[in-house]
């Protein structure tokens, strides 16, 4: 199953897509708990957008297989080459520590506003390096998940740095760890694309 795809644009469009979680959950008889974590999951994500400045309008639609509901969010950008070297080496280097929480530091995936140098938010608010995966795809610039950066944290924690402390600590006090599966951001050379995966009965 594939829900329409909704344009979120302001708070209607947020709306909408909330919206669509509910009846979603209504119509794949959802239990009460289920539909509860699908509407928080939706409303993570749009409380994303909320924050997010001067980006164009995103697309949101969730899909079903087997139990598997996947979230998608995704907003179309053009990176230029200069702008990817910078996302790059902020990705590396763990600079600039604006963002606070995890959905704040996803924020900046999404956040093409204002000055090209807020681009360079987009790798080092996530608090450590190599926080990456580069692809071999040409249709696909890098990946990063929850589940890395939870393992990375959590090494970078056991050896004592205590910026990786202080991330593993925000993100156990994050709502959207506890109740998703696995969240995924793909960027593109055209679009940036969060994923969040839960498993609801």
């Amino acid at each position: 199953m594939v829900t329409d795809i909704i344009t979120v644009s302001g708070a209607e469009g947020q709306e909408t897509a909330l919206r669509q979680a509910e009846k979603t959950a209504v119509y794949q008889e959802l239990s009460p708990k289920g539909a509860l974590h699908l509407r928080l999951l939706t409303e993570e994500m749009m409380g994303l957008m909320r924050t997010v400045t001067g980006a164009p309008d995103a697309q949101f639609w969730i899909e079903n297989e087997d139990g598997e509901y996947r979230l998608h969010l995704k907003v179309e950008t053009l990176l230029s080459t200069e702008k990817k070297e910078k996302l790059i080496a902020a990705s590396t280097t763990g600079r600039n520590e604006s963002a606070r929480g995890i959905m704040g530091r996803l924020r900046s995936f999404f956040d093409w506003g204002g000055d090209e140098d807020s681009l360079a938010a987009y790798g080092g608010p996530l608090g450590m390096p190599d926080m990456f995966e580069g692809s071999s795809s040409p249709m696909l610039d890098w990946e990063w998940s929850m589940t890395r950066y939870e393992r990375a944290l959590q090494a970078g924690a056991e050896q004592g740095d205590t910026r990786a402390r202080e991330a593993w600590d925000e993100l156990e006090m994050s709502v959207v760890k506890h109740v998703a599966d696995e969240i995924t951001v793909y960027i593109r050379s055209n679009s940036a694309e969060m994923v969040i995966l839960k498993k609801l009965a």
